[in-house]
């Protein structure tokens, strides 16, 4: 039987084997789930950069942008890093670069993995039967907070986990932590993700709205996955 871990911040990665793994890349607030939402109002595809300067570059290269330092927009781009910024915007058929405090960092270095899917609770369902039908061992990567792990890419992966334990074998004290603590909180994640320092910042930035459409459940069918440079999904 396959397995699955789960690594709770990128810090930690190198203890774990990625390579011939799929690599599930989470950064609930926000990377993950505005990609994911942009993928699913047109987005041909994107380019996700770990520096601003990359960014920068690209929309030299009519890319459009989107991005945040510390939460907020960076100055000079398109969308910052809200599923309600890319709603708005005419994705369809266009390129993307994005660049976050964490997610698109995190991505960076999980290049190396033999499949690269992006994960939010906004494709829960589908990104389970992705990885059922990829049917190899499965690392669930936690973007975190600057290398410390935080709770809500905890408690999807934890959501995750528990959607795969009859097709994969859990493999070490992180995966299992986290499914125990997602199953303990999934009847009300959004008091318990508001607690967290995360859900904090987002608050000072007037951003609850995204907060808990993050939370949303199976709103999309799209999974993102990583082909040469650019994310993608398929058609």
């Amino acid at each position: 039987m396959k397995t699955i871990e789960v690594c709770l911040t990128p810090e930690l990665l190198r203890q774990h084997s990625i390579v011939e793994k799929v690599a599930v890349v989470v950064d609930v607030l926000r990377a993950s789930s505005t990609m994911i939402t942009a993928f699913a109002h047109g987005l041909n595809r994107l380019m996700p950069v770990a520096y601003v300067e990359g960014c920068v570059a690209l929309q030299r290269l009519d890319y459009l942008s989107a991005g945040e330092r510390d939460g907020a927009k960076v100055e000079g781009f398109d969308f910052g890093n809200s599923p309600y910024d890319v709603m708005s915007g005419d994705l369809k058929g266009k390129s993307l670069a994005m660049t976050t405090t964490n997610g698109t960092l995190a991505i960076e270095k999980s290049r190396s993995a033999k499949h690269l899917l992006i994960g939010a609770f906004l494709n829960l369902s589908a990104l389970a039967d992705r990885i059922k039908e990829l049917n190899e061992d499965t690392l669930i990567l936690c973007a975190g907070w600057k290398g410390q792990m935080n709770l809500e890419d905890t408690l999807f992966a934890g959501a995750l986990t528990s959607l795969l334990t009859n097709d994969f074998e859990i493999r070490g004290d992180s995966a299992l932590a986290a499914q125990l603590l997602y199953e303990n909180a999934q009847d009300d994640l959004y008091e318990v993700i508001s607690q967290t320092s995360h859900a904090q910042r987002l608050n000072k930035l007037s951003a609850d709205d995204d907060m808990r459409f993050c939370l949303k459940k199976d709103e999309y069918d799209v999974v993102p996955f990583l082909e040469d440079e650019h994310l993608v999904v398929n058609v």
